[in-house]
């Protein structure tokens, strides 16, 4: 019995550490991925957004094995920054936001990337207002009111709810930016 436990324990955890080392990994090379996007450097973000889907892959693959670990706080982490930046790169590329089927997901780790991507739209728009480009803000603003009025009618609540409150800050400070540029010119 002693054996067994202790060879469990022991492979439980290796296993959480990789996940934690990996984890990690992945959460930095989306974090990279999202400063290339802000930068218009598509192509070079999605090299990097198809590695953290490596890494994410794999990652999951060890699941099997410790099915809990998937709820290890820095695996779920870097999957949402994944998923911010995924979604980033596809507001970019195509001007909307798809169901994103590389890796895994479930509808928490979705609603609290699409919530934080609101963040990273503002941000977006700030560049582009001092690049003046002002007709891509406004097609980012309203974007970001289009996933505002789809979020409102679901009954968010905890971490969720946070992250949509966020989000309508978010609405409201791309409405400022707007406003602001209005009443300069």
């Amino acid at each position: 019995m002693w054996e067994k436990l202790k060879k469990d324990y022991q492979n439980h955890a290796n296993i959480r550490s990789l996940v934690i080392q990996e984890s990690n990994q992945a959460l930095n090379k989306a974090k990279q991925s999202i400063f290339l996007l802000h930068r218009d450097q598509l192509i070079d973000a999605e090299k990097t957004l198809k590695q953290v889907e490596k890494i994410l892959n794999k990652i999951h693959s060890y699941f099997k094995k410790v099915p809990d670990l998937e709820y290890n706080g820095p695996y779920k982490a870097a999957l949402e920054e994944y998923l911010e930046a995924k979604l980033f790169w596809q507001v970019l590329k195509f001007n909307k936001i798809e169901l994103i089927k590389e890796v895994k997901v479930n509808h928490d780790d979705y609603l609290g990337a699409i919530c934080d991507l609101t963040g990273e739209i503002v941000r977006k728009m700030i560049l582009l207002v001092i690049n003046e480009e002002e007709k891509k803000a406004k097609d980012l603003k309203n974007l970001i009111t289009e996933i505002i009025n789809k979020l409102i009618r679901m009954d968010l609540t905890g971490y969720l709810r946070h992250k949509y409150d966020e989000a309508k800050r978010n609405l409201k400070k791309a409405e400022e930016i707007l406003y602001d540029l209005k009443i300069r010119k």
